[in-house]
């Protein structure tokens, strides 16, 4: 995926609006300021939060790395072209989205929710 696609998979996501933040990032957030990417992080990456089960696994990949000042926080970091296939990156990025929802509290994830 390239990151303009990333942008616009993460856009059609319930909530999701994206803001530049820190000079050129390009920040996806739910609930006013929960983020769940960055686009042209550190550079030309992508990061966003995994299950804090599955995070050491995907730093011992090849091309994904624990992202700077995020790490603690369960966040991977990759730059372009991305180590991930489209549909693997995709249900990625879905579960960010999950993983911020479900820690907001409950009138706040109305609507936000996926099946």
């Amino acid at each position: 995926m390239s990151p303009d696609a990333v942008a616009r998979y993460l856009l059609q996501l319930p909530g999701v609006r994206e803001d530049r933040k820190w000079g050129s990032n390009r920040v996806f957030s739910i609930a006013g300021n929960k983020m769940i990417a960055i686009l042209d992080f550190m550079g030309d990456g992508l990061a966003f939060k995994v299950d804090q089960d599955l995070f050491l696994g995907f730093t011992d990949r090849p091309g994904i790395r624990p992202a700077p000042y995020l790490a603690r926080a369960h966040w991977i970091s990759m730059a372009a072209p991305y180590p991930l296939a489209d549909e693997e990156l995709q249900a990625l990025l879905r579960r960010s989205h999950q993983l911020v929802v479900g820690r907001l509290p409950k009138l706040k994830r109305i609507g936000l929710l996926l099946d």
